[in-house]
């Protein structure tokens, strides 16, 4: 069993709290983007095939499977000045080596070296996430954990602004090489907050042995009430965006034909700013509303902005209704993100936090992951009956929401 030890720390103040929950979340979203639309865009503009593409989604597994190490963090902190913060110097350091070799990477004659290297990126991304997201369930209180994680969802998000939008804008003047570059420089600075960063007042509740760290942690998590229905809903939440977001820039690149300069300005700035506002929104009407109700309501926006893809996809090449288009579906995207993410935090046992997190976003990653090779292949029939498919693939989450209610907000109540 865990050992716990007094913590003499005070209680970090709720602004302090707050301002890490960001900024930590915009270092976990910086990395994101290089292994999904960012690469899609790089591929894309190299000639690669939509079939490679799709395919090569699967280097984001390690976001599906990273429960299998998360309890390796929660046995082994890698300093005595935070149970945290060692983990995540380390991933930074390792994420600014890795972004360097993909600045010094051709798509076209080092294929093998990119799948490498972004496979590698991957896992220490989703290390540094198993950190970050146990941090912040530490960090938080319950009554700040709407707002925290509509900030962590805006801290993310801005993040992707830019690895998204600012490197492919520079990517059409300058090159691809220099926009991962100033990517591994930024995340290289991101080591100052994080030796700053306030601790949470907790005890150290650190597994003993590693057989312990595995067993136990997962057991605590499997005897939750309803966890069965919760982890369908966490999997099929998201299902329909993932589908829809796994080829969304290959189709803005070539359904309608937009350029990278228009993509990185419109799709990437203004969508990922409309997820912001989307992230604080949801945190904000979370507390008012709910948790089930925000779930509901979020979940039912998601599936409907979809429809905006089907129109791009349906009639001719236009900046203002891809700009309607991208705008409302982060809007809604943002919230849903802001909602789930709350609920994963609620099901969290604040002594198991690195597992525990790992274990239920990686089930929330499942779709992301795993939707990319099937896409691809739909995509072949047309992007009008690719986007139908994300609309469909978007109710059945709905329907579990719909099926759970009394769990989740007995669940809700209790916190």
């Amino acid at each position: 069993m865990p050992s716990a030890s007094t913590n003499s720390r005070v209680q970090p103040s709720p602004i302090r709290a707050l301002a890490s929950v960001a900024v930590f979340g915009f270092a976990s979203g910086l990395p994101l983007a290089l292994t999904g639309s960012t690469l899609q865009a790089w591929l894309t503009q190299a000639g690669i095939s939509v079939e490679t593409i799709g395919a090569l989604s699967l280097v984001g597994l390690p976001y599906l499977l990273k429960f299998l190490w998360a309890p390796l963090l929660d046995r082994y902190p890698l300093s005595r000045w935070s149970r945290r913060r060692g983990w995540v110097v380390l991933t930074q350091v390792l994420l600014v080596l890795l972004i360097s070799g993909l600045a010094l990477s051709d798509p076209n004659a080092q294929s093998l070296r990119i799948a490498v290297l972004v496979l590698s990126l991957a896992v220490v991304s989703a290390t540094q996430d198993i950190a970050v997201d146990a941090y912040r369930a530490e960090v938080l209180a319950p009554a700040q954990r709407g707002v925290g994680a509509g900030i962590s969802v805006a801290g993310y998000r801005l993040a992707m602004i830019v690895s998204g939008a600012g490197l492919l804008v520079g990517a059409e003047h300058f090159g691809f090489a220099r926009g991962f570059e100033g990517i591994a420089l930024l995340t290289a600075m991101l080591l100052v907050w994080t030796f700053i960063a306030p601790e949470p007042n907790l005890g150290t509740m650190n597994p003993r042995t590693l057989t312990d760290a595995y067993s136990s942690q997962l057991w605590t998590l499997a005897k939750i009430p309803g966890i069965t229905g919760f982890v369908a809903l966490i999997v099929l939440y998201k299902l329909g965006d993932a589908f829809a977001g796994s080829l969304t820039m290959t189709f803005l690149l070539r359904g309608p034909g937009f350029s990278l300069t228009e993509i990185g300005t419109i799709y990437k700035a203004l969508g990922v700013g409309a997820s912001i506002v989307g992230g604080i929104a949801g945190g904000w009407w979370m507390m008012r509303l709910g948790l089930f109700r925000a779930l509901l309501w979020f979940g039912v926006l998601q599936a409907a902005t979809n429809l905006g893809f089907l129109v791009l996809a349906t009639f001719d090449k236009s900046l203002l209704t891809m700009s309607v288009v991208v705008a409302l579906e982060n809007l809604s995207g943002g919230m849903g993100t802001s909602a789930l993410l709350a609920f994963l935090m609620n099901l969290c046992d604040r002594r198991y936090t690195a597992t525990h997190f790992a274990v239920l976003s990686a089930l929330a990653s499942l779709a992301r992951v795993l939707s990319g090779p099937v896409a691809g292949q739909v995509a072949t029939l047309g992007w009008g009956p690719f986007f139908v498919c994300s609309i469909v693939l978007s109710l059945p989450g709905l329907l579990v929401l719909i099926a759970i209610r009394e769990s989740i907000t007995a669940r809700d109540q209790s916190a």
